[in-house]
């Protein structure tokens, strides 16, 4: 049997021209030939040619039929095979009931992801972007949430949506589940903690491993669901008590698939590095250690990526933005890039941290420590008096930070507080430092940079581990002036990639679609403002905008409806710009100890000063991956945040609190309380005796018999009237006059039987993700 070698991956190439047909060799009629010769030492005929084949063909063909048509010699056939067997698992073809393999758009069947909802029901997410297809509960009963499936529609729901039949699981997405165990009548099950998967998980005879009725699990999956059976499990780890301290953190990874331990060879590899930079490292680097360069981060940040320097120029100023090189330490390939590109990102919990990379180097050997030398790679700027860029330069270099400052202790030096010793020994240069930031920060308004300004919350614990309070984070003008000095180095590292022509992952932010700009153009003329641009508005159009809204008493309900007109950034090699911050190109450059995406951009750059090309591979599928696991961390934050908010308010159940609508739904609003910054839901029920509708495009509920609305930033005084730790979720009551609006007790009267997990499907069933919100996060650098 021949295998095919993969070779290392090379940029995509585009199809040849076709040829005339050769009838000795089917597979020199492979339009993308030389693309799999590049990859591959014994190509295979390309994806491409097989679905051709079949579409020229007009039926389904059987293997040994297809493959003969495409060129495949009997010692091919098995590799073959694996190559159909992962086609139909990512939704190209599909085998009939005979065997026999065909197109899915010709059989008029629809590839796509399950997204499961905690009502039991669900949704086929089509491949191709198209409608979404209803899943009734019955057909959810054989998957799970996240299976790859193939659909047929059967027509429409009640609701005029398309329902769907699943024909058949593509790919199973669970292999191990994290729960609660439970059992009743001698039977041992568990409720997933992910409450998008409603079924529960049976546990085979005699495989609970000793785990109490109640406690936290993670179970392997033995058999997956069907139309007729429920999916069975053994325990593999029985994790504790529901209420233990950092159980929700526990479960937030397994929940997520977040990679937590680093595999042996990552953690050898990490064991086997120096302590410290070698002699042997400074060759090809500038020595930049002479110059006073400082880090300057939050108070509890233990790695550190970048760090700054700046002296005047002539009318304007030298601005140095080193970065840590981690590059230099994790090469292409190795055992630290496999598991960095799996994480993708270092993931950010209250009180613990899951990073991108061992300690070793994550706070040691790449981090920018005080007094230490380390390897940078250095983006050395001109900026103009009026905060313009204009030349620049990258190297690698060794530099030697002078201090770790942080946040609160640079700004209390340059507003004329307290100076410690560091700060008034580096005085002239944070004064530099300030004196550019202002000329970017007049810049990026010139250039029409939208900046919305948004409340985050961090939670404060006490010495035994109890959340003390909710606070605010408010930002000072360091915060702003190290976010103004990494954006400019992000902008030059995407300037450098798009002059060379360099392959790259850019952060692209597309503007806002034309539905969602209709939407918010008729939300802002019932205000009497109106949004610029026409057809295709700028962000300088949505920063006019903001400006007329920002001291307006609803200025609140007004730039939180803009916001979520926005689309989401994203990782793409393919640059559009980024909408929000009004860049042409935009690249993620300053946080490789903590983002995968800054480590290629790296490596791309010192491709490019050495006038080589750094061969990545796909970088669509790379951009994929980074953008999959940011979100990834991001749900998983969310996830804690919210248990940790939950355990907090579970104590000042009957406290009434004055608050703020921050979102409405079909079955309800949410309400941010003023004092605490916690969200909770007042239920559709509990809003008074009418029958309230929906109106999405005007972000309210009305009432039909009263005609009285709840619409978004609505200043409210609600009770606190349940906050379930297990569903993480919390109920108000609305007051008014000092009474309870509705039915207070309804909450309680909505919890489920003892014995199962609480509130599974409580949220109720408006749309498909049942009522969370979507939360916007940001990070340095953007």
């Amino acid at each position: 049997m021949t295998t095919p070698k993969k070779k290392s991956a090379p940029r995509a190439g585009k199809p040849t021209r076709s040829k005339p047909a050769h009838a000795g060799d089917p597979r020199q009629n492979d339009p993308f030939l030389a693309r799999e010769k590049q990859r591959y030492d014994n190509p295979l005929p390309s994806r491409e040619y097989v679905l051709q084949t079949l579409r020229e063909q007009g039926v389904p063909l059987g293997e040994v039929q297809l493959a003969k048509l495409v060129g495949v010699t009997p010692d091919e056939f098995e590799v073959f095979s694996r190559r159909l067997a992962a086609m139909e698992r990512d939704g190209q073809i599909l085998r009939n009931r005979r065997g026999a393999i065909g197109l899915l758009d010709k059989l008029d069947l629809v590839p796509g992801r399950v997204d499961g909802h905690p009502d039991g029901f669900g949704f086929c997410i089509p491949d191709d972007g198209s409608a979404d297809i209803w899943l009734s509960p019955r057909e959810m009963h054989q998957v799970l949430h996240g299976d790859r499936v193939v659909v047929r529609i059967k027509g429409l729901d009640n609701r005029g949506r398309p329902e769907g039949t699943i024909v058949e699981v593509l790919q199973r997405k669970n292999r191990t589940l994290v729960g609660r165990i439970y059992c009743e009548n001698g039977i041992w099950f568990i409720a997933a903690e992910n409450r998008r998967i409603s079924q529960d998980i049976l546990i085979a005879p005699g495989q609970h491993a000793g785990a109490q009725p109640g406690q936290v699990v993670t179970v392997e999956l033995l058999t997956q669901p069907s139309r007729t059976a429920e999916p069975t499990a053994r325990v593999v780890e029985v994790l504790g008590n529901y209420g233990d301290s950092g159980m929700e953190i526990e479960i937030a990874l397994r929940k997520h698939d977040l990679p937590y331990e680093f595999p042996a060879e990552a953690a050898k590899q990490a064991d086997r590095l120096p302590l410290g930079v070698q002699k042997a490292d400074l060759k090809g680097r500038e020595d930049i250690r002479h110059l006073p360069l400082v880090t300057i981060d939050g108070e509890t940040a233990k790695d550190f990526d970048d760090a700054v320097w700046c002296e005047p120029q002539g009318k304007g100023w030298r601005l140095i933005v080193a970065i840590a090189d981690v590059s230099h330490y994790v090469q292409p390939g190795d055992a630290l890039d496999h598991e960095a590109l799996n994480r993708g990102n270092s993931v950010y919990f209250p009180r613990r941290v899951i990073p991108m990379l061992p300690e070793v180097l994550s706070n040691g050997l790449c981090s920018l420590n005080p007094q230490v030398d380390r390897l940078c790679m250095v983006c050395d700027m001109d900026i103009d008096a009026k905060g313009k860029v204009g030349d620049y330069r990258f190297y690698p270099g060794v530099m030697h930070s002078q201090a770790r400052l942080t946040y609160n202790r640079v700004w209390d030096a340059l507003s004329g507080g307290a100076l410690d010793d560091d700060t008034r020994r580096l005085m002239p240069e944070l004064q530099n430092l300030y004196a550019v930031f202002k000329a970017l920060l007049g810049a990026r308004g010139k250039r029409g940079a939208i900046d919305f300004e948004t409340t985050e919350t961090q939670i404060l614990f006490t010495r035994e581990g109890r959340i003390e309070r909710v606070v605010p984070v408010v930002r000072n003008e360091a915060h702003k002036l190290i976010e103004e000095c990494m954006l400019a180095a992000n902008v030059c590292a995407a300037d450098i990639l798009i002059r060379a022509e360099h392959p790259a992952l850019y952060r692209i932010h597309d503007g806002p679609s034309p539905d969602r700009m209709e939407n918010l153009r008729n939300f802002m003329s019932e205000f009497g403002l109106g949004l610029g641009g026409g057809d295709k508005p700028s962000a300088s159009d949505y920063g006019k905008l903001l400006a007329q809204v920002r001291e307006r008493p609803d200025g609140g309900l007004l730039q939180t409806v803009m916001l979520r007109s926005l689309s989401q950034a994203v990782y793409s090699p393919d640059n559009i710009g980024h909408f929000g911050l009004a860049y042409e190109a935009y690249a993620h450059f300053t946080s490789p100890i903590r983002r995968y995406p800054d480590l290629l951009v790296h490596r791309a750059i010192k491709a490019v000063v050495k006038k080589k090309t750094y061969e990545a591979g796909d970088w669509n599928a790379l951009g994929g991956q980074c953008s999959m696991t940011e979100r990834r961390a991001d749900e998983a934050s969310r996830d804690v945040l919210n248990w940790l908010k939950c355990t907090f308010m579970s104590e000042r159940v009957g406290e009434v609190f004055p608050g703020t609508v921050s979102a409405v739904t079909g079955f309800g609003i949410f309400v941010m309380l003023d004092e605490v910054f916690i969200e909770g839901l007042v239920h559709i029920s509990e809003l008074g005796t009418d029958y309230f509708h929906f109106e999405a495009d005007k972000h309210r509920l009305l009432g039909e018999r009263t005609g009285r609305q709840f619409r978004l930033g609505d200043r409210l005084t609600v009770q606190v009237v349940r906050a379930d730790i297990e569903t993480t979720r919390i109920d108000f009551a609305l007051i008014e006059g000092g009474e309870v609006v509705g039915d207070a007790d309804a909450a309680q009267a909505r919890k489920p039987r003892a014995g199962k997990p609480a509130g599974r499907g409580a949220a109720g069933g408006a749309g498909k993700s049942g009522g969370g919100k979507p939360a916007r996060g940001g990070s340095r650098g953007r």
